[in-house]
């Protein structure tokens, strides 16, 4: 058994996120472990740019409301207790929505040493059909 200390809370990077997130890493798998483990906070209107992973994700929602939202319009809203299973290879987005923080736990596995592919920011445009798709 380990006990882990508290890393420090970091600021999204520009080149992956629109408006401002924050993440706690909770876990860094080393081999045989594959897993990493982050809280992630969304402050309204923040969200990733749209990205896939190898061996996909899984988010649970702690707190606010968020959406996932896949390339093909497909749109879910995320509550409290809501847990997102995105498939390996999917290109989606997950944010706060417009009005709302919101936090998860995104849990990956690393493949060949990578956990994403991050690519092209979510339009405002995208951003808003999401809404619009989930009630919001």
């Amino acid at each position: 058994m380990q006990l882990i200390p508290t890393t420090p809370t970091a600021k999204g990077p520009g080149d992956r996120f629109t408006g401002d997130v924050y993440l706690n890493m909770l876990h860094h798998g080393q081999a045989p472990s594959a897993l990493v483990a982050a809280i992630v906070r969304f402050t309204p209107g923040a969200r990733t740019n749209w990205h896939s992973h190898p061996l996909g994700q899984t988010l649970h929602c702690t707190d606010g409301t968020g959406i996932v939202a896949t390339r093909d319009g497909n749109a879910t809203l995320m509550r409290p207790g809501d847990t997102v299973h995105t498939p390996p290879g999917e290109e989606h987005w997950h944010g706060a929505t417009q009005d709302n923080m919101m936090c998860h736990l995104a849990l990956v596995e690393h493949h060949h040493g990578e956990s994403a592919t991050w690519l092209e920011p979510v339009s405002d445009p995208d951003y808003a059909a999401a809404h619009t798709q989930t009630g919001r």
